[in-house]
Protein backbone atom coordinates (compact mmCIF):
# COMPACT_ATOMS: atom_id res chain seq x y z
CA UNK A 1 0.00 0.00 0.00
CA UNK A 2 1.14 3.27 -0.69
CA UNK A 3 1.61 5.81 1.90
CA UNK A 4 0.05 9.76 1.09
CA UNK A 5 3.82 11.29 0.82
CA UNK A 6 4.31 8.93 -1.80
CA UNK A 7 0.86 9.31 -3.65
CA UNK A 8 1.30 13.00 -3.00
CA UNK A 9 4.92 12.67 -4.75
CA UNK A 10 3.30 10.94 -7.48
CA UNK A 11 0.94 13.04 -8.45
CA UNK A 12 3.24 16.03 -8.42
CA UNK A 13 5.94 14.44 -10.71
CA UNK A 14 2.93 13.01 -13.18
CA UNK A 15 1.22 16.84 -13.11
CA UNK A 16 4.81 18.60 -13.62
CA UNK A 17 5.51 16.30 -16.50
CA UNK A 18 1.76 16.38 -18.26
CA UNK A 19 3.00 20.38 -17.97
CA UNK A 20 6.19 19.99 -19.49
CA UNK A 21 4.89 18.15 -22.02
CA UNK A 22 2.30 20.06 -22.95
CA UNK A 23 4.54 22.89 -23.15
CA UNK A 24 6.83 21.27 -25.29
CA UNK A 25 3.91 20.31 -27.68
CA UNK A 26 2.04 23.35 -27.24
CA UNK A 27 3.87 26.69 -26.23
CA UNK A 28 1.44 28.93 -28.15
CA UNK A 29 -1.81 27.46 -26.29
CA UNK A 30 0.34 27.32 -23.33
CA UNK A 31 1.18 30.69 -23.18
CA UNK A 32 -2.18 31.95 -24.04
CA UNK A 33 -3.70 29.79 -21.48
CA UNK A 34 -1.40 31.28 -18.63
CA UNK A 35 -2.16 34.92 -19.96
CA UNK A 36 -5.52 34.01 -19.29
CA UNK A 37 -5.68 33.31 -15.82
CA UNK A 38 -2.89 35.82 -15.84
CA UNK A 39 -5.84 38.49 -16.67
CA UNK A 40 -8.60 36.70 -14.69
CA UNK A 41 -6.14 36.82 -11.68
CA UNK A 42 -6.33 40.49 -12.21
CA UNK A 43 -9.36 41.60 -13.31
CA UNK A 44 -10.75 39.55 -9.81
CA UNK A 45 -8.71 41.18 -7.53
CA UNK A 46 -9.10 44.97 -9.86
CA UNK A 47 -4.97 45.30 -9.28
CA UNK A 48 -4.96 46.44 -12.79
CA UNK A 49 -5.86 49.74 -11.75
CA UNK A 50 -2.71 49.57 -8.84
CA UNK A 51 0.41 50.82 -9.70
CA UNK A 52 3.70 48.60 -9.59
CA UNK A 53 4.60 48.42 -6.33
CA UNK A 54 1.12 48.38 -5.21
CA UNK A 55 0.71 45.43 -6.78
CA UNK A 56 4.06 43.83 -5.53
CA UNK A 57 2.51 44.65 -1.95
CA UNK A 58 -0.81 43.21 -1.94
CA UNK A 59 0.94 40.01 -4.00
CA UNK A 60 3.39 39.69 -1.39
CA UNK A 61 0.87 39.91 1.43
CA UNK A 62 -1.43 37.12 -0.34
CA UNK A 63 1.40 35.17 -1.25
CA UNK A 64 2.78 35.36 2.78
CA UNK A 65 -0.89 34.40 4.07
CA UNK A 66 -1.00 31.21 1.77
CA UNK A 67 1.66 30.23 2.33
CA UNK A 68 1.26 30.18 5.76
CA UNK A 69 -2.38 28.77 5.38
CA UNK A 70 -1.11 25.87 3.34
CA UNK A 71 1.87 25.04 5.95
CA UNK A 72 -0.76 25.16 8.82
CA UNK A 73 -2.68 22.56 7.19
CA UNK A 74 -0.24 20.56 6.37
CA UNK A 75 1.07 20.20 10.10
CA UNK A 76 -2.25 20.21 11.97
CA UNK A 77 -4.82 19.03 9.60
CA UNK A 78 -3.73 14.98 9.47
CA UNK A 79 -3.88 14.72 13.05
CA UNK A 80 -7.24 16.59 13.25
CA UNK A 81 -8.89 14.21 10.89
CA UNK A 82 -7.13 11.24 12.66
CA UNK A 83 -8.65 12.46 16.11
CA UNK A 84 -11.65 13.23 14.30
CA UNK A 85 -11.72 9.96 12.39
CA UNK A 86 -11.44 8.15 15.73
CA UNK A 87 -14.23 10.16 17.54
CA UNK A 88 -16.96 9.34 14.86
CA UNK A 89 -15.74 5.49 15.16
CA UNK A 90 -16.53 5.36 18.48
CA UNK A 91 -19.67 6.71 18.63
CA UNK A 92 -20.84 4.22 15.75
CA UNK A 93 -19.47 1.34 17.46
CA UNK A 94 -18.98 2.30 20.93
CA UNK A 95 -15.54 0.01 20.84
CA UNK A 96 -13.44 1.67 23.71
CA UNK A 97 -10.30 0.54 22.67
CA UNK A 98 -9.87 3.57 20.23
CA UNK A 99 -9.98 5.68 23.49
CA UNK A 100 -7.45 3.71 25.18
CA UNK A 101 -5.23 4.39 21.62
CA UNK A 102 -6.17 8.04 22.33
CA UNK A 103 -5.15 8.13 25.96
CA UNK A 104 -1.48 6.63 25.23
CA UNK A 105 -1.03 8.98 22.49
CA UNK A 106 -2.00 11.69 25.15
CA UNK A 107 0.50 10.01 27.08
CA UNK A 108 3.46 9.85 25.02
CA UNK A 109 2.54 13.99 23.74
CA UNK A 110 3.00 14.79 28.06
CA UNK A 111 6.40 13.20 28.31
CA UNK A 112 7.55 14.68 25.26
CA UNK A 113 6.30 17.84 26.03
CA UNK A 114 7.26 17.84 29.67
CA UNK A 115 3.88 18.72 31.14
CA UNK A 116 2.90 16.55 34.33
CA UNK A 117 -0.27 15.80 35.20
CA UNK A 118 0.44 17.22 38.84
CA UNK A 119 1.17 20.57 37.61
CA UNK A 120 -0.96 23.40 39.04
CA UNK A 121 -1.35 25.53 36.31
CA UNK A 122 -0.51 23.05 33.35
CA UNK A 123 -2.02 19.87 34.54
CA UNK A 124 -5.30 19.89 32.71
CA UNK A 125 -2.93 20.05 29.12
CA UNK A 126 -2.21 16.95 28.05
CA UNK A 127 -0.05 17.75 24.87
CA UNK A 128 -0.66 20.19 22.26
CA UNK A 129 -3.68 22.09 23.48
CA UNK A 130 -5.85 18.72 24.44
CA UNK A 131 -7.98 18.58 27.35
CA UNK A 132 -8.76 15.71 29.90
CA UNK A 133 -9.95 14.35 32.90
CA UNK A 134 -8.33 13.42 35.66
CA UNK A 135 -10.07 10.38 37.31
Amino acid sequence: MIDSTSAATVLLLASASSLFVAAMFYPATLLRWFQRKRYQYEVTFSLYMLTSTEKFIFNSVLFLLLSLLIIAASLYLPEHLTIIANRMFYYFSGNEETLATNAQKVGQHMGASGISPNAPLGGALAGPGRGFMEP
